[in-house]
């Protein structure tokens, strides 16, 4: 940040102690801070600023160079992420969800999830983002009955279900 260090604040005290009162949030008033000690007759170092703010030198090395290319403005000025674009879309989203209220029609795995999206509705995604979609934006556990050995008598087990009841219930 060479150059950083010889930053000649235009605005008066008064002034930055003026915007310094509009400003909202705390980090904005941090920003004028900094300019406010570098105004003063004998300014404290950069690294010395940082410190008693809790920022990095380099942190603050860049609202100066902020300042300087643009002004206050830009130095308070905050670029606001428009985060990660969906890889699954919401109609697809709403999809999946119909078909996971859907008690007949199951899913083993989120691989088996993954695997529908693409087949049924073109929507190739990866493995993270159907599982971060399922679990976590539809809350949905994937349940999958336990396997029943095909040998079982289904009226025996069902009389020893009953019995297994009068017994408890006594």
């Amino acid at each position: 940040m060479a150059g950083v260090t010889s930053v000649k604040v235009k605005e008066s005290l008064d002034e930055l102690v003026q915007q310094s009162q509009q400003v909202e949030t705390p980090k904005d008033k941090e920003r004028l801070q900094v300019l406010y000690w570098l105004k003063q007759e004998k300014p404290p170092s950069i690294g010395a600023i940082a410190k008693a703010i809790g920022k990095h030198r380099n942190t603050v090395g860049r609202w100066l160079l902020q300042y300087r290319e643009g002004g206050v403005s830009a130095m308070l000025e905050r670029k606001v992420s428009s985060g990660g674009v969906r890889k699954i879309p919401q109609w697809a989203e709403e999809a999946l969800a119909k078909r996971l209220k859907n008690s007949e029609h199951g899913f083993a795995s989120y691989g088996a999830v993954q695997q529908w999206l693409a087949e049924e509705l073109g929507v190739e995604a990866e493995y993270h983002a159907v599982y971060q979609m399922t679990r976590y934006r539809l809350q949905a556990k994937l349940k999958v009955a336990r396997p029943q050995n095909i040998k079982q008598d289904c009226e025996r087990r069902e009389s020893f279900k009953k019995t297994l009841q009068m017994t408890w219930s006594c």
